[in-house]
């Protein structure tokens, strides 16, 4: 495998939506963890089993020589944020047999003495869209934003987010949380919680086993949920007919 050392994140996500129902569930699922600078590429015949496209993140449409690494710079200039300078470490899902879905990827960026720069969280939708929040973390990883992309068909464009985004443990820990408060409902959260170990090529194959065909497993759900929660009555909301910007925006600590 070629690129700098990544690792493999066996992680647990959850939803729970307290209103208007209650609703919550929670699913296993592989992660990578890897240089944005330098992603891996598996042996030929084995790349579909995971791959880093550059144009699978930030801004659309791209031009062709760009990598991950200068799509993130690219945005963040359009932000009037620096450049890191240092090591920029991302949190996502790879492609997978052609196809990729990252409902949130995270991207820790560094300066060149190691301190943590900033933070882009990139959500995407199941509708093609992409919108990216910059975030300047405490020291205990948590930051807020207000929500300016419509994700779920099930609340509009309105309310503040609270996220936990610490910077991945020695220890190969990984916590990730974002919280939706909204005027007049309960909280909305989201978690991933997990443990990463070195990607190396027999640790990708197994994950294959656990969680074969990641993405195409994890946009299946969420149309399940989906239907579930219209079934049960959770009225929708309509998209907004105008796209958002997905170049990031700053966001308050």
């Amino acid at each position: 495998m070629t690129g700098r050392p990544a690792r493999l994140v066996y992680a647990r996500v959850g939803h729970l939506r307290r209103s208007p129902l209650r609703y919550g569930f929670a699913h296993d699922g592989v992660w990578w963890l890897i240089d944005a600078g330098a992603p891996p590429r598996l042996p030929r015949g084995l790349g579909w089993l995971a791959r880093f496209a550059a144009e699978d993140h930030f801004p659309q449409p791209g031009t062709p020589g760009e990598t991950l690494r200068s799509r993130l710079e690219e945005s963040l200039r359009a932000a009037g944020e620096p450049v890191p300078g240092g090591r920029v470490t991302a949190l996502l899902a790879p492609r997978v047999a052609g196809y990729v879905f990252n409902p949130l990827s995270v991207f820790w960026c560094h300066a060149p003495d190691g301190s943590l720069g900033c933070v882009v969280a990139e959500v995407h939708n199941t509708y093609g869209g992409r919108h990216c929040y910059v975030l300047h973390p405490d020291p205990a990883g948590r930051a807020t934003a207000a929500k300016e992309f419509y994700v779920s068909p099930f609340h509009d464009v309105i309310g503040d987010y609270r996220l936990r985004v610490p910077e991945p443990g020695p220890d190969g820990r990984v916590a990730i949380a974002v919280t939706l408060d909204r005027p007049g409902a309960e909280p909305f959260t989201a978690t991933l919680v997990g443990r990463s170990r070195p990607a190396t090529l027999p640790a990708v194959l197994r994950a294959q086993v656990r969680a074969p065909l990641a993405p195409w497993l994890v946009a299946l759900r969420i149309r399940l949920h989906g239907i579930g929660l219209w079934a049960r009555g959770l009225p929708v909301v309509p998209r907004p007919a105008t796209r958002p910007a997905t170049h990031p925006r700053k966001a308050d600590r």
